[in-house]
Order: C-alpha cells, then sequence, then structure tokens
C-alpha cells in the first residue's frame, strides 16, 4: 500500500522588497500653480511681439492678441486631458491615444521645444540689459558725464555693445550658471515663482496704467487692422515660398501664415499639465481656476504691451532699436521725465533678467524631466538615468540638455529671430499632437470626464465634439503652413525630431533586453511585493521603528550607524529608496511600469548585504515621488517610525536638510506623528532634529531662572498656589502678545539672548519649521535607543 507524504516547500531565502505603486506628491494652490506656468509662458511677452512684427509687418500686434485669445481654447484641451489623466503631458496623452510611436515623435518635438526656451529666453535677457547698457552709456555722453577719450567728434560714445554677440555671451553665462546648479540639485519653488510673478505683476500694472495715460496725453493710433493687404512678409518669413508665384495669391493662406509667425507667445502651455498633479484638492476646480488666471494674465500682459509698443514708439525706433526689446522701449517713450523713464527701464530689466533667467532654469528642469519620464517608461537606457556619484543628479541627462541649448546659442550667434522661428516649431507640432491625440480619446475612451471642452453636440447616441476638433484643425492647418513658410524651424525641427526619435527607437530596443535581465535577476534576489500605499499593517512593521534612507551604495554609513545601536527584534528597521518621478509621470506605477535601474538594484543587495553583517535583519521599500522630503515625511508618518536616519547630503547642508524636512512635515494633513531626523556624517557623527512640536530642552541656567521666579513669587499670599508651569505660560503668552505689536524689536532681542548654535545644553529656539538640534555624537546613542519611550 503505498503511503502519502506531505512535502514542504523550502522557505524562500528572497529578501521581502515593498515598491509603492502611489507616488507621494505635494500640493500647492491654484495660485501657485499660475505662477509657476506664467513663469515660463510670461517670458515670451518680452520678444515675441518684436520677431512677429519683423516676420509679417506692423499689424502684428492683431496676431499676437488673437494668439492670446485662441490660446484659451488651447489652454481648456489641456484641461481635458489633465482631468482624465491626474499628470498628463503630450507624451502621456498621445502615449495614451496614439500608441509608443507617436507618443516618441510628439515627445521628439516637446524636446524642441524646451531645448530653444532657453536660449530664446537667455538671449532676450541679454539684449534687454545689452539695450540698458548701450542706453546709459548714450545719456551719458548727451550729458558730458563720459570722459573725451569715451567719445567722438559728435559727442557720442565712441564704443557701444554689439547686441547679438553681447547677448550670446550673457545667455552662455547664465546657461553655464542653471547648469551647475542643476548637476548639484537646484530647487523648484513655487514659493519663488509666486514672487517672480508678484514682481512682474507690480511692472505690468505700472506699464499698463502709465502707457493707457502716455496713449491718452499724445494721441496714439492703433496699429493697421490684421487684412492681407496690411501683411509685409519678411523675406525669412517667407521660408520655401520666398520667390514664387504663390506669394501674391496668399490670401486666407497668408492670415495663416501670420498666425504661425505670432503663435511662439502661447508657449508655455505644457507646464500646465505638468503641474497639474502638485495641484490641491479640489483639483479640477482649482486647475481651472489656475487655467483662468493664466490666460487673462497673459492676454494683458503679453496681448497689452505688444498693443502699446506698436502705439507708442515710432516705426522707426521700434523696428531698427527696440525690436528685440519692446517693452525696455516702451518705457523710454511714455510720457515723463527722462529720469524716472530711465528708472523704470531699469525696473524693466530688472523684472525681465528675473523672468527670463527663470525661464532658462524651467527649461532645463522641464527637457531633464520629460526625459526622465521616457526613461522610466523603457525608452531610454539606465545609462542615462545614473546617478551622480556626488550630488545624486541625472547628470548625464543635464549634460545632454546643456550641449544642446550651448549649442544652439553659438549656432545663432544672439539672433533672437532666428531662435524665435526655430523655436515655433516644437510649440505648434506638441500642440497638434495634444490635440489630435484628445480627439481619438473622445472615440476611444467613454469613461466619464471630469471637464470637456465646449462645445459638444449630441446627435442620437454621438457626441461630435466642435470645440475640439475646430481646435485641432486650426492647429493642424497652422502647423502644416509653417512647414512650407518657416525654413529654418522645419528644417532644424525636423532634423532635431527625427534624430531624438532614432535615438529612442534604438534605446527602447535594447532597453527592453536589459530590463528583462534585471527584472529577472530582481525577482531571483527579492521577494518583490507591489503595494498601492504603504502603510505599517501592510508592510508587518511594529510602532515605533526606525527608517534609514539610503542613496548611495558605496557608503551605506547611515544603515551602519543605525544598526550598530539597534535591536532589531525589539525594533524594526525599514530601508527605503526614492524613486524620483520626471515631469508628466503618472500619479500611479503600475507592476509593468516598475522597472528597477542596475543603481536600485545595487542599493538593496548593499542594503541586504549589510544587515547580514550585523546578523540583523531589515525591511526594504521603494517609493516613488516627486518631492524626496515629501515622499520621507509622508512615508514615515504612515509607518508611524519614531526615527528618521540618513548621511549628509553632497549638496546641502546638514541644516538645510532638516529645514526642508520640517517643512514637508508641515504640508502633512492631520492627523501626524512628531519624530526624530538623524543626519549621520562621514566619521560617525551625528546630529539629531525633533520634527514637529517638541518640549524644548532647557539648559541648567533656564531651570534656575523659572525656579527663582517662582520663589519671589510665591511671597505675595496672591500666588500661593503658583506653579513653574504657570510662570511659562504666562510668559509664552505675554511674548505671543508683544511680538504681533512689536515684531522688528522682539525678533533683535531674541537674536541677541539666542544660545550658540553648538550649545551642549541641547535645543534651544526651535520651532516647528525648523527643528532644533543637537551635535554630540553620544547623546544621539542613547536618543536612538529611548524614541519609543519618549
Amino acid at each position: 500500500m503505498a503511503s502519502t507524504r506531505t512535502t514542504v516547500a523550502p522557505q524562500s531565502d528572497r529578501v521581502r522588497l515593498i515598491v509603492a505603486s502611489s507616488v507621494m506628491l505635494t500640493f500647492i494652490s491654484f495660485w501657485r500653480a499660475a505662477a509657476v506656468v506664467l513663469c515660463d509662458l510670461g517670458s515670451s511677452a518680452f520678444y515675441a511681439g518684436g520677431i512677429a512684427e519683423e516676420a509679417v509687418g506692423a499689424a502684428a500686434p492683431w496676431f499676437i492678441l488673437g494668439i492670446m485669445l485662441f490660446s484659451f481654447a488651447v489652454r481648456a484641451v489641456y484641461v481635458e486631458s489633465c482631468s482624465m489623466f491626474t499628470r498628463g503631458g503630450v507624451y502621456r496623452v498621445v502615449k495614451e491615444a496614439l500608441g509608443g510611436t507617436f507618443a516618441k515623435l510628439s515627445v521628439s518635438a516637446l524636446m524642441f521645444d524646451y531645448i530653444l526656451t532657453g536660449p530664446i529666453s537667455g538671449v532676450s535677457a541679454g539684449q534687454y540689459i545689452t539695450g540698458l547698457m548701450n542706453e546709459l552709456l548714450n545719456v551719458a555722453a548727451s550729458s558730458n558725464w563720459l570722459p573725451p577719450a569715451l567719445m567722438d567728434a559728435h559727442h557720442n560714445p565712441s564704443f557701444l555693445f554689439d547686441m547679438n554677440h553681447t547677448s550670446a555671451v550673457f545667455a552662455a553665462a547664465v546657461t553655464i550658471y542653471y547648469w551647475w546648479q542643476n548637476i548639484k540639485g537646484i530647487e523648484e519653488s513655487s514659493g519663488k515663482a509666486l514672487q517672480v510673478m508678484q514682481i512682474t505683476t507690480v511692472m505690468v500694472a505700472i506699464l499698463l496704467v502709465w502707457g493707457v495715460y502716455s496713449i491718452f496725453m499724445r494721441g496714439s493710433h492703433l496699429p493697421p487692422p490684421p487684412t492681407v493687404p496690411n501683411l509685409k512678409f519678411s523675406p525669412d518669413a517667407l521660408g520655401f515660398l520666398k520667390g514664387t508665384r504663390l506669394v501674391p495669391l496668399l490670401g486666407v493662406f497668408g492670415i495663416l501664415m501670420a498666425f504661425g509667425h505670432s503663435l511662439l507667445a502661447m508657449s508655455g502651455e505644457e507646464s500646465l499639465a505638468q503641474v497639474n498633479r502638485e495641484i490641491e484638492h479640489p483639483k479640477l476646480k482649482n486647475l481651472k481656476r489656475a487655467a483662468i488666471v493664466i490666460a487673462l494674465y497673459s492676454l494683458i500682459f503679453t496681448g497689452g504691451a505688444t498693443l502699446m509698443a506698436s502705439m507708442l514708439i515710432p516705426n522707426y525706433e521700434r523696428t531698427h532699436i527696440y525690436q528685440d526689446n519692446l517693452i525696455a522701449g516702451l518705457a523710454m517713450f511714455m510720457v515723463g521725465p527722462m529720469f524716472w523713464r530711465i528708472a523704470f527701464r531699469i525696473f524693466v530689466v530688472l523684472v525681465g533678467f528675473l523672468i527670463l533667467s527663470g525661464a532658462i532654469n524651467t527649461s532645463m528642469i522641464g527637457s531633464t524631466g520629460v526625459l526622465m519620464r521616457v526613461a522610466e517608461d523603457g525608452v531610454l537606457t539606465d545609462w542615462f538615468r545614473k546617478p551622480h556619484h556626488k550630488f545624486g543628479t541625472s547628470y548625464r541627462i543635464i549634460n545632454m540638455v546643456f550641449i544642446l541649448q550651448m549649442a544652439t546659442i553659438i549656432f545663432s550667434r544672439g539672433d533672437v529671430f532666428m531662435l524665435g522661428e526655430a523655436y515655433a516649431f516644437g510649440v505648434i507640432w506638441s500642440f497638434t499632437f495634444n490635440s489630435l491625440a484628445m480627439l481619438v480619446l473622445r472615440w476611444k475612451y467613454h469613461g466619464e470626464r471630469g471637464w470637456k471642452v465646449p462645445p459638444n453636440i449630441r446627435i442620437g447616441k454621438t457626441e461630435i465634439p466642435i470645440g475640439l476638433i475646430s481646435v485641432f484643425l486650426v492647429l493642424l492647418s497652422t502647423a502644416i503652413v509653417n512647414l512650407f513658410t518657416k525654413s529654418v524651424a522645419t528644417v532644424s525641427g525636423i532634423a532635431f525630431a527625427a534624430t531624438f526619435f532614432v535615438i529612442f527607437t534604438i534605446s527602447e530596443r535594447r532597453n527592453l533586453r536589459l530590463h528583462e535581465l534585471t527584472a529577472r535577476q530582481m525577482k531571483d534576489h527579492f521577494q518583490l511585493e507591489h503595494q498601492d500605499t504603504v502603510s505599517r499593517e501592510s508592510a508587518a512593521l511594529r510602532p515605533g521603528g526606525i527608517m534609514v534612507t539610503m542613496r548611495d551604495p558605496s557608503n551605506p554609513i547611515a544603515l551602519k550607524w543605525t544598526l550598530s545601536r539597534t535591536d532589531t527584534e525589539d525594533r524594526d528597521v525599514v530601508v527605503i529608496s526614492v524613486r524620483m518621478m520626471g515631469v508628466g509621470g503618472p500619479e500611479f506605477l503600475s507592476v509593468e511600469q516598475q522597472n528597477f535601474s542596475e543603481h536600485e538594484q545595487m542599493i538593496f543587495t548593499k542594503a541586504v548585504s549589510v544587515a547580514e553583517s550585523f546578523g540583523k535583519k531589515v525591511s526594504l521599500l521603494v517609493v516613488p515621488a516627486g518631492d524626496i522630503f515629501a515622499a520621507l515625511v509622508q512615508t514615515a508618518n504612515s509607518l508611524e517610525v519614531d526615527s528618521v536616519v540618513s548621511s549628509v547630503s553632497s549638496s546641502m547642508t546638514v541644516e538645510d536638510q532638516a529645514f526642508h524636512m520640517g517643512q514637508a512635515w508641515e504640508a502633512l494633513p492631520e492627523p501626524k506623528r512628531q519624530f526624530n531626523y538623524y543626519v549621520v556624517g562621514p566619521s560617525g557623527e551625528t546630529k539629531v532634529f525633533f520634527i514637529g512640536p517638541h518640549a524644548p530642552t532647557l539648559s541648567p541656567e533656564d531651570v534656575q531662572l523659572v525656579h527663582r521666579l517662582w520663589l519671589n513669587m510665591r511671597r505675595d499670599p496672591l500666588a500661593a498656589d503658583l506653579h513653574h508651569s504657570d510662570i511659562i505660560t504666562f510668559a509664552l503668552t505675554r511674548l505671543a502678545g508683544q511680538y504681533a505689536r512689536e515684531k522688528a524689536e522682539i525678533l533683535r532681542d531674541l537674536k541677541n539672548c539666542r544660545a550658540p548654535a553648538d550649545s551642549s545644553a541641547g535645543p534651544r529656539l526651535g520651532n516647528q519649521s525648523t527643528p532644533s538640534t543637537y551635535s554630540s555624537v553620544d547623546q544621539p546613542s542613547r536618543a536612538i535607543r529611548q524614541t519609543r519611550d519618549q
């Protein structure tokens, strides 16, 4: 008789690795979202009008106004796409509707847009600064302020800066600066964008009020109407049609040509899709608010400034002197004393520098983010994603973007018109692909939408998207016209897009083979477990654990420091790696999208090796995020840990690390837990920061002072039942009242009585946003064991 035998499978020796699917996000108001987009979109106001007039003639302001009105419709297409995809963007939308091939084509055109945004913004800023320097030289010469050696026989400056070449040098210098900042890891702050737009709004308000007053006093005339007889195309603007018999027969085709030459005034719309994911709840309502603010602001600023310039600046000066810096010229032709006009021009140049140089940084961040998004999708190999050994940034992608932008500046030699002509290629084709994709999705995807581009007509069960079709047809016809009339844009744009498309295609095929191998290795060594959201229960962790961040597999100092001081039988240790998501990345990652890079595999393999060397166990966690500090704080709160341990950053100070952690904690919704944040240096020296409200550490002198006050006050019969805590409560309440009335004096006195930062007495004047610190190595060692009891 055969016997039955139960076979027990051997326990897997793979280490459990939890991979979160939801991306950790930060959230901003619609005002900040609008400011981020306007810092990109608003920069075109400084150069779009001059480029359009050089191409189509004096009727250009009407076409700029038409473009700004049409931008309402284009922005509506982006709002609909964002209502379907939390973080849309051209790449995501086109891939969903038309497939990977069209997605790679669209992102190639978008990259051309981003690459040219930096050079045209930098050169335009250089034009404003160079123009100001030359103007000051002319004023100084006419006032006899210059020494005779610097003036000619006609009392004019003997030397003026060359506009194009000087502007190119300036653009190159600023691009090099932002390249280095991005290599180190620059922070794209919505707060800074809001401050820039607040300053810009002051300038716009002065410009409009003073401009309207000047027009009223001077009795200026409107530019010629946008009719075919008033269109005066330059030879370069005719493109491939130059010298053909079609030129006298342009008609409506000429209107589309002029429309296409003004299209760069609408650049920057893609930023709305990228910032959408961070907009706070209710997301769609705030997205539409931001879109309205952007539309009205750009219409008033870009359209209004261009129209005023044509009315106030005489034809010769507008077309020969101030063509590339119209707003500066507008300041010089206001009604009023020369002193105030020059002062306002300096203000205009300052604002222009802020917004235009910021656009250089935005273009670098945006193009890097787009390529990172493509890399996350498996289109680019891990070679591009490899982090910098010191700063942890995707330096190879940044270097590629920098080289392309510098080559563009050198090739253009500071010619804004050439850059503007080429720039329109990426703008129009990215818009066209996006609108086509949304049109396809109207029939392909029948699920609920938060919002649709109006108007829509329903015939039976079929809905006809009249608005969406109209937008697509206008964009497509303009794009086709641009192919024949923008020779610079057509040749350079097609060559650039084709090159990127070939790189994407070859890299994607190679990447598929590499990722298959990597995925097999990860499954062999780790037990991968995908979870939508991470919680303490789903990760099987006990309350009060320790979370250790790990970025550099070659230097796991934070993990070694933690394991040497922690008994993992009593407290759980979880090692976290934050996977930074690029611009346009999805809010949720499917299992198929979880492509592990070679760098991540090295991190987890090293973490397991270190834990085994200590004879202790650790849990492993991967969290995708848009902001590393927000991800760490949200995860620490979800896992209910008492301590977070990190190594010293190579790109910021220990105090800056703690400050960003504190800011991220403040942005968390309730309920939220306090925790200790340890930063471990290369030699084991450690600082601990208390994140969240906490009892301050009082020095012995402070305790003695409270006790003496208590003794003295208790002598009065009215204070017989006084406690030490009553004295502290009363002192804090009075301080709060005085601070509201005497802020400057209180801050000055507080600074004077503040203890040195390296005081061994412990935390002194910490607050919620900037946690307190003490730097003794022994104190954190004891504290990490006692945190759970605290």
